[in-house]
Order: structure tokens, then C-alpha cells, then sequence
């Protein structure tokens, strides 16, 4: 079978040692920044991580500015939308516009935890307060709903994405993630839209989910999952997701 891989430059929501002003010595822009702006916030040892099940409603006008006080919307785009393969060439910078609130705030909870880990974001996370992170959630999720271009729609993603593979005890992904990827609506954090995600950020997250990388989904769903797929499998799918509207 011939798939049609998008080009992209290399693999891909996107936790501590030393203190982070040391630590942002050898990380991005972004955090360097953050490590400035936070001095007098602790952000190494016991974190408070926000509760993922009832978060606090945000308010999206003021997460608007605080996302790019925070210095979000330099790797996540004003829209949430990012900037293209070109800013995500190992597929560090997901797609945020439409995810649900309490998604995202979970997600940011278990990078300030450690149950997620990534090398900027675990700082990102840890320097913002809890009370703004429900805010600029809240304006993310407001935003447009990603989506992908059409293209490169792929046979053995849809059937692997629709059906699964009950033999290898591989879940279709529907089942959580709603037809075409689009979630399923009222189920929140337990259905995070992924259609129309950025190509490379898919298929670093899945690859990640099958190594052991990453292992923060709910009974350890992904894991189980993703442990069987072939790299093949794991481009099919990203191929078909990511051009899912």
C-alpha cells in the first residue's frame, strides 16, 4: 500500500530539578521569559496542580491578554491555530483553538504535577497562576475548532481510526474521539477533539503514547492502545486526522 505522507521536517500539548532561571538558560525564548517574570514564584518541588475535574469557569476576554502575557500565543498562535509545520518541525506545538476548557486545563495540570513532562511547558505551566490558567483556557477554547485541509485522507487511518483492530485489542478511536475527530460533545476532557491537529504533534503523540512517554490518559488508555501500532499505523493516522475539517 502507497500512503501519502505529508512533508514535514522531522517527528511530534504539549514537566523538576533545577531552578527555573537556570533552567531557561538552555530552553526557548518563551521560557526565559517566563523564569523572569515568575521570580518569587516557587516552580521547583510541591506544585499546586489545578483540579481538572470541576475547574474554575474562565472568562475568554481576560485569557485573550493573558495568553499573550504568558507568552502562549507565541507557540500556539493568537488563534490557537499555531503557525504551521514550519514552527512545529518535531511536533511541539499542538493546536488549541476549540479544545474544551477542562482539556486544557488538565493538560497544564499534569505538566505542573510531572505526569505529563515536557522539557518548556513543564516551566510554562509552573509559572502561571492557577486562577489564569482557568482564564486563558477559557479564551483558547473559545476559539475556532481546528481543522485540517482535506488532503490526505488515508484508507488505513479511517479503518484503523473508524474500527480498530479488536484482534490486537486496539479500540477504534471513534469511540472516544467522536467521528471525523471532532469529539463528542458534552463529554469534555474525556473527548478531546483531534481532527485537524497539526500533522507532526499527532504522530510525536502517538509515538510517545507507545513508547511509555507519555502516560497521563485516563486508566492508561493510550498506552494500551498505541503499544501495537506500527510506524506505518502511526502515519496513517496522522495522515488521516490531521486532514480531517
Amino acid at each position: 500500500m502507497s500512503l501519502s505522507v505529508r512533508k514535514a521536517p522531522g517527528l511530534a500539548w504539549g514537566v523538576g530539578g533545577c531552578a527555573a532561571v537556570l533552567l531557561a538558560v538552555f530552553l526557548s525564548g518563551p521560557v526565559a521569559a517566563q523564569a523572569i517574570k515568575s521570580k518569587g514564584k516557587s516552580v521547583t518541588g510541591a506544585v499546586p496542580v489545578v483540579a481538572a475535574s470541576a475547574p474554575r469557569s474562565g472568562d475568554p476576554v481576560a485569557g485573550a491578554r493573558k495568553s499573550d502575557d504568558e507568552r502562549c500565543q507565541e507557540c500556539h498562535g493568537a488563534d490557537g491555530h499555531g503557525f504551521g509545520q514550519s514552527a512545529s518541525s518535531e511536533g511541539r506545538h499542538p493546536k488549541l483553538g476549540g479544545l474544551p476548557a477542562d482539556y486544557i486545563v488538565k493538560q497544564i495540570a499534569d505538566f505542573r504535577s510531572g505526569a505529563r513532562k515536557h522539557d518548556v511547558m513543564t516551566v510554562m505551566a509552573r509559572t502561571v497562576d492557577p486562577a489564569d490558567i482557568a482564564d486563558i483556557a477559557a479564551y483558547f477554547s473559545s476559539q475556532k475548532p481546528m481543522q485540517g485541509d482535506g488532503q490526505g485522507d488515508d484508507p488505513l487511518g479511517r479503518k484503523l481510526f473508524e474500527s480498530g483492530d479488536p484482534a490486537r485489542g486496539v479500540d477504534a478511536c471513534v469511540g472516544c474521539h467522536g467521528p471525523a475527530g471532532k469529539g463528542i460533545a458534552g463529554l469534555g476532557a474525556a473527548s478531546p477533539p483531534i481532527g485537524g491537529q497539526e500533522w507532526r504533534y499527532l504522530e510525536k503523540q502517538l509515538l510517545d503514547w507507545r513508547s511509555g512517554d507519555r502516560s497521563n490518559s485516563r486508566d492508561g488508555v493510550m498506552n494500551r492502545i498505541a503499544k501495537t501500532l506500527s510506524d506505518e499505523e502511526v502515519r496513517a493516522l496522522a495522515n488521516y486526522l490531521s486532514a480531517q475539517r
